[in-house]
């Protein structure tokens, strides 16, 4: 089998993926076994499997269900965190995104302007500009640049730049460089990078419990959620990557210590492209009393947020309440000449922050007061744990926990991931080359073939393979035409999805890309799917209502006032539906 056979995560892939799970003994174990298919966790069964180690990777959902697929979607090296003082960690993560810009992942990561803008003519041009001057110099310390140096934009200046800003508020503005990505996607590239080099990588598998020699964790328990099925997967080393749910796992496996995780909320929505005009790949940032206000271009529409409160619900039952939409909208205005409405908002997405926690339980200290730098810990011995940390660093964090967990075991085999890419940046650059030719011969248009690259690489030449072998697949689908009718076909076929959840959410973002939240297309992508997955026409239809069922259930806590309320919406719609 091929690298790239290996690394396609196909309907009959996933099967052999948990054979070799349930294939370990205590005499022939993995050598690693990594719990949660985050960023955090796919970036460490991708970094242990760059050392030559065998390695499993479970999650309960989907890959990037929760957490890591409702970011910002910045790579970006926290400029807010100067004023914290927390110069390691942002210069790390300069360092990280340029790594990922210039090397191991440029179909993924690509370069976005931003424009601060003033409101005190003096003070916030010294005090803004300092620190990103700062911000620029430890960009330049002992290394290339990957993207252009600061300037300072004049008033007229910043509204040709930006002529959406409020000219009568804004006295001049800043403008930098940061990077962007597609969070979802690229947790599903390092998975499928992972399995590229014999990772055993299985999604809808979750944990139930934790195996145990004496006071040593040996594996866990794992159920197939997709047939019920519960097995034992032995590994000499476990790491926890549980985010949110860090606490739950610690005490299942009994641990008496363990990391506490503080779970902040933040939520954003999406306008129209042509609702904010400005220059193209041009965002704005700005500062609000409780968080940072990002108005980011995407595709054909801004995403717009975030917000930052404390969350003690049920992680999975996470969602925006009016208050919250309300929130953005009016801080959003607070900087733009025109001012947005609920009328203006196509979507809504939310996500909790896995923040550590560092005062005792009971504190009423605010999430915002906590670091985001990651700590990494034995819970019990063969168990270690990560949390905290910022997307940028995930790649330090998955070598940071490796090296810890294997320490003992495996010493000796330093992390590759600064040197091997992410799957699908090998010979991108020649595909960006040929993207005209690419066009021509598909009949897209560029908008279509750079939005294809950015989504897929270099493996955007097994999706046209697809079209090749049926032109039927090159049409749009009917109710999205952003999206071809052969990413469907290759989400089932090659990135893992096993629900129409999956697709609507995760390999596409219809969920808050379309005012309907993806409930039209719903019918089309399901039957492209059942072809797919096998799925008989109650599975469609199981599938169809489930979905509309959530996303009804998240709309109706977008009218809510308050997080127990909108919880309590999400927590009663249907659950994905299991495949027997």
């Amino acid at each position: 089998m091929s690298e790239q056979q290996r690394s396609a995560l196909t309907p009959e892939g996933r099967g052999e993926h948990l054979a070799r799970l349930r294939a370990t003994t205590a005499e022939n174990p993995l050598d690693v076994l990594v719990v949660g298919g985050g960023v955090n966790g796919a970036g460490a069964a991708f970094d242990a499997a760059t050392r030559g180690l065998s390695v499993g990777l479970v999650e309960s959902h989907d890959w990037a269900s929760g957490t890591s697929s409702r970011s910002s979607k910045l790579m970006h090296g926290g400029l807010r965190y100067l004023q914290m003082l927390d110069f390691k960690l942002v210069a790390e993560a300069l360092r990280e995104r340029d790594l990922l810009l210039e090397h191991t992942a440029p179909h993924l990561v690509k370069p976005i302007k931003f424009v601060f803008p003033f409101f005190k003519k003096v003070i916030d041009r010294g005090f803004i500009g300092s620190g990103v001057m700062l911000y620029d110099a430890m960009q330049s310390l002992g290394r290339k640049r990957a993207v252009p140096f600061h300037r300072h934009l004049l008033h007229d200046k910043m509204l040709e730049v930006f002529p959406a800003l409020d000219g009568d508020k804004a006295v001049g503005a800043l403008e930098y460089y940061d990077a962007q990505m597609d969070d979802a996607r690229f947790v599903m590239m390092l998975v499928r990078s992972a399995a590229q080099l014999d990772a055993s990588v299985a999604n809808y598998t979750t944990v139930v419990d934790y195996l145990h020699e004496g006071e040593r964790v040996v594996g866990a328990r794992v159920r197939d959620e997709e047939s019920g099925e519960e097995f034992d997967v032995r590994a000499r080393q476990v790491i926890l990557a549980g985010g949110v749910w860090t606490q739950d796992q610690q005490e299942l496996a009994g641990a008496d210590a363990g990391l506490e995780v503080l779970a902040s909320k933040g939520i954003h929505v999406t306008v129209a492209r042509d609702r904010i005009p400005a220059v193209p790949d041009t965002g704005i940032i700005t500062q609000t009393e409780k968080s940072v206000l990002f108005i980011i271009p995407w595709d054909e529409y801004w995403v717009i947020g975030t917000t930052d409160t404390p969350w003690t619900e049920d992680p999975r039952d996470v969602g925006a309440t009016s208050d919250d939409i309300d929130y953005v909208l009016e801080h959003a205005n607070a900087v733009l000449a025109d001012d947005l409405t609920r009328e203006d908002v196509i979507g809504v997405y939310s996500g909790l922050r896995p923040l550590l926690q560092p005062v005792k339980k009971g504190s009423d200290k605010g999430s915002t007061k906590v670091s985001r730098e990651h700590t990494v810990m034995q819970v019990e011995p063969g168990l270690s744990a990560i949390a905290g940390g910022k997307y940028t660093t995930y790649r330090v964090m998955a070598e940071d926990v490796v090296d810890f967990a294997i320490k003992d075991t495996e010493p000796g085999r330093p992390s590759l991931t600064r040197s091997v890419p992410v799957i699908g940046a090998q010979g991108y650059a020649a595909l960006v080359r040929d993207k005209a030719e690419i066009g021509r011969r598909h009949g897209f248009d560029e908008i279509r073939t750079d939005r294809l690259l950015f989504r897929y690489g270099s493996l955007l030449t097994d999706v046209l393979a697809l079209i090749d072998e049926d032109p039927s697949l090159a049409t749009p689908l009917e109710h999205a035409p952003r999206y071809l009718r052969a990413e469907v076909v290759y989400a089932a076929r090659a990135e893992g999805a096993r629900h129409l959840a999956d697709v609507l959410e995760r390999r596409t973002r219809l969920d808050y890309e379309t005012r309907d939240r993806g409930v039209a297309a719903a019918d089309e992508v399901a039957a492209l799917l059942a072809a797919e997955l096998g799925w008989d026409e109650a599975a469609v239809r199981a599938e169809v209502d489930a979905y509309r069922e959530y996303i009804e259930a998240r709309l109706a806590g977008e009218a809510t006032a308050s997080d127990a309320e909108a919880a309590s919406r999400i927590a009663a719609a249907a659950e994905v539906p299991a495949r027997g």
